[in-house]
């Protein structure tokens, strides 16, 4: 399965911040927001990606990123001269995928907690695979009406009166069949092509397959300025609370053994000396305390 990162988009919710870098570089907490999806889908076993943004932000993430392979990814770029809709990236990315399956995951959604999403990745089998996130206020996301046995039975984009309190957070797992679909789609009535219409489609197809997370998994949409400012407030919590750091891929490439630990070691005494490289010395100790005790 193969990645794409969407960060694209105006930003026009954080202005003026998004005057300086786009909203996918904000920082949450201690780290570009980017790093955060990124993170959730090197812990899924992903390891292609092809990032997704407009051509005035794709050389900031080029010089961020580089071509992934201090981690043991492969990151391709792709431009999107014009925001159109979350499902316009499988067409802006279709030569990427190939004959591939793909998740796409939104650059400004930040998961934490559970292990929902690996077990989603590993057996994944086809089809199509999105989530259900209970929230307070459905109207602002899609939103999945579900049966008394818990299947779904409708999924609506930003409806004016809500089925459920189930909202559809921004990951989602795809067959290829998804680019073609993609191609074949019409705008909705907002003038864009509905990422709410793709799941749609395979729900038509009795393809698709809805999990609801848990109350133990974190979704925070890190869009505006007042979200953005709860997200870093809240991994700074996490991370004071349990000394680990919340989005590092760099640890998350290690235990997906994406990288060595001799390789985790070089990579992090290249960084400048920060609290950043602070932590991934500790993780490269206690790593080689545990060799040493086997």
């Amino acid at each position: 399965m193969k990645g794409i990162l969407l960060a694209g988009g105006s930003g026009s919710r954080l202005y003026p911040l998004t005057r300086v870098a786009s909203k996918q570089l904000q920082p949450v907490y201690d780290k570009p927001m980017i790093y955060y999806p990124l993170t959730t889908l090197i812990e899924g076993g992903i390891r292609e990606f092809c990032l997704i943004s407009t051509p005035a932000d794709l050389p900031r993430f080029q010089q961020l990123l580089g071509d992934g392979s201090e981690w043991g990814l492969t990151i391709e770029y792709r431009e999107q001269s014009r925001p159109e809709g979350i499902a316009q990236a499988f067409r802006i990315a279709a030569d990427f995928v190939g004959s591939d399956s793909v998740t796409l995951i939104l650059g400004d959604n930040i998961f934490y907690g559970g292990d929902s999403f690996q077990k989603a990745f590993d057996t994944f089998g086809g089809g199509a695979t999105v989530f259900g996130y209970h929230v307070t206020d459905p109207e602002r996301y899609g939103v999945v009406e579900f049966d008394l046995a818990g299947r779904a039975m409708s999924i609506e984009e930003k409806p004016v009166h809500p089925k459920s309190n189930y909202a559809v957070p921004g990951l989602y797992l795809y067959d290829n069949e998804v680019i073609q679909i993609a191609r074949d789609l019409k705008p909705g009535v907002r003038g864009e092509l509905e990422i709410t219409d793709v799941n749609v489609e395979y729900l038509r197809r009795g393809r698709l397959r809805v999990k609801q997370l848990s109350r133990g998994v974190a979704w925070l949409d890190a869009g505006t300025s007042t979200s953005l400012h709860e997200a870093s407030a809240y991994v700074q919590t996490i991370e004071r609370r349990q000394g680990i750091k919340v989005g590092c891929p760099e640890e998350a490439a290690f235990k997906r053994d994406f990288i060595s630990l001799e390789a985790l070691d070089a990579l992090t005494h290249r960084l400048p000396r920060c609290e950043y490289r602070d932590y991934l010395c500790g993780v490269v100790a206690e790593a080689q305390s545990q060799q040493t005790r086997r």
